[in-house]
């Protein structure tokens, strides 16, 4: 079963289409459920498929149809949330590793949206679709540290548009290889889709998008370092991938880390990156808001073992 829209567009502009359709909420779907929609070929132009980067001309007619929600219900779980913050609008909480954010197509239970539900009742705004009421953004499944989740549409126009202007601030700690030899510096180079392993993401100038990441040296620990990074984009797994392109992978990434870690001295057995730091304007009142977050007991183990 599907749902239909049609949209003629009527602007001067070229735009993107997965940016027009996302941005101008005339769908309730995330930017990457359009893009998907758009390679399925569910969503067309004139009639016939085009890529996700199609600018649209004034007179072309989009033609949408959504698969209608077959799922059940996601159901709310009692799951312990550690939340530094909480208002009518929106929450910060303390994420720990291992919690996935949201129910994916293998797992439904368990994640960060099952505990906000059973927390908040079930009174969360249906923005992002069924599976991912309240999320703007989103952590690795073994980061730990703060996320923001919206609890009005209000919340979601806002933080969604803070993140797209690049008005929130967000540092990380991470625990990686190698001895650096500037104490400081930025990361600048484009991230898109590994050619390869579309799962994963790769440095290219191939249908990727601009990423900087700054860095900075905490403490040095013989062949390990441990680091302060703000990120200036918001690039998937962004760190990850800056990291290993400079030579300094995140300890116990699987994915983009040291293939096997030997170091007798390593025992941390999840990816040691947390998020530490976040500053945004709430979106009813417009006061600056900071938030910070220690690192977690297995990252402090591991310190205190180098």
């Amino acid at each position: 079963m599907f749902k239909q829209k049609e949209i003629l567009y009527s602007e001067k502009e070229n735009i993107r289409i997965d940016g027009f359709l996302s941005q101008n909420q005339i769908t309730d779907l995330s930017r990457s459920r359009i893009k998907e929609l758009i390679i399925l070929g569910n969503i067309l132009v004139n009639g016939k498929r085009v890529k996700p980067s199609h600018l649209l001309r004034e007179g072309e007619k989009i033609t949408i149809d959504i698969p209608e929600q077959t799922d059940l219900p996601l159901e709310p779980e009692n799951i312990p949330l550690d939340i530094y913050h909480e208002d009518e609008h929106m929450m910060v909480i303390d994420k720990s590793a291992g919690m996935i954010v949201h129910p994916t197509g293998k797992v439904k239970t368990g994640t960060l949206v099952n505990a906000i539900l059973f927390h908040c009742k079930g009174g969360l705004p249906g923005i992002n679709g069924v599976n991912r009421p309240g999320i703007v953004h989103r952590l690795d499944k073994e980061t730990s540290g703060l996320i923001m989740v919206a609890k009005s549409e209000l919340a979601h126009r806002s933080l969604t548009a803070q993140i797209k202007d690049r008005k929130i601030i967000k540092k990380y700690m991470a625990l990686v290889h190698g001895k650096l030899n500037e104490p400081a510096g930025y990361i600048e180079a484009p991230i898109g889709r590994d050619c390869r392993h579309r799962n994963k993401m790769a440095i290219s100038d191939i249908a990727s998008r601009e990423a900087k990441t700054y860095f900075e040296v905490i403490r040095q620990f013989g062949t390990f370092a441990l680091l302060l990074l703000r990120l200036y984009t918001g690039r998937t797994h962004q760190i990850r991938v800056h990291l290993k392109f400079i030579g300094h992978p995140v300890v116990g990434d699987k994915v983009y880390g040291v293939r096997k870690e030997k170091s007798p001295l390593l025992s941390i057995s999840r990816q040691a990156l947390h998020s530490h730091y976040l500053q945004i304007t709430h979106p009813a009142t417009n006061e600056i808001m900071s938030f910070s977050s220690p690192l977690p007991e297995d990252i402090r183990e591991q310190l205190s073992v180098l």
